[in-house]
């Protein structure tokens, strides 16, 4: 709720609608692959707790994070429509999501077009997300890069309530991020040092500290726009 009406108002009434969306919470293992692309899916999963991504990979094992998903985003929002993804859901850390069947996922479109709009608007910021990704692998540098992740995920969080000031948990391992950002651990590992010993930020024992924001956003060039921050109706 807290990700939706940053960027919109959403009634009480509306707020039970969504709540009544869900059939059931489970528990998902850490490293655990949820969704694995061309199955058939008659549900959507809604991240309540942990972190998860979108993967697809090679048949040598290299593996291409796509995009990381944080408490209160639908990590498959878009195969309510798709029926099936070309693409890995895996959970990176124990996670706790909820469960929303696709039949009321097309209630809620017929009954309550605003909140359509909104989880529609959602999906289309995911795109957005995966331009600026996009962005990243073809033609930052490696310490924009990972600078961009930091920054990109220290928002998101923030929206959730998941920051404190600038500090935030993000329980990635070297290869994870190494795969988010394309490149090798050892690369990853040289270049955290590099905005470490800057006095940038430093990412230890899943633990993100950023010491000068205004230099991070700078390395990164980030631009938080394609997150579309700004609350209006939609």
């Amino acid at each position: 709720m807290a990700k939706l009406r940053a960027r919109d108002d959403v009634s009480a009434e509306e707020e039970q609608v969504l709540r009544n969306l869900i059939s059931e919470t489970r528990d998902v293992a850490a490293k655990s692959t949820l969704i694995r692309a061309g199955q058939r899916i008659t549900i959507s999963t809604l991240l309540l707790e942990g972190l998860m991504c979108r993967y697809k990979d090679l048949n040598d094992g290299q593996r291409q994070i796509s995009e990381l998903h944080v408490a209160g985003d639908f990590v498959d929002l878009h195969s309510f429509t798709l029926k099936r993804l070309d693409h890995n859901i895996m959970a990176l850390t124990a996670c706790k999501i909820a469960v929303v069947p696709h039949e009321r996922l097309q209630l809620l479109s017929h009954d309550h077009p605003h909140l359509t709009r909104l989880y529609w608007f959602t999906t289309n910021m995911d795109a957005a997300v995966h331009r600026e990704w996009e962005l990243s692998l073809g033609r930052r540098s490696a310490i924009a890069r990972i600078a961009h992740l930091l920054s990109e995920t220290h928002v998101r969080l923030g929206l959730v309530g998941l920051t404190n000031g600038l500090e935030f948990r993000l329980p990635l391992t070297q290869v994870d991020l190494a795969e988010c950002v394309g490149l090798t651990p050892v690369h990853v590992n040289r270049t955290l040092k590099l905005l470490r010993e800057d006095r940038v930020a430093d990412m230890q024992r899943g633990r993100v500290r950023i010491f000068d924001l205004e230099r991070l956003h700078a390395i990164a060039e980030f631009n938080p726009a394609y997150l579309y921050l700004e609350k209006e109706p939609r």
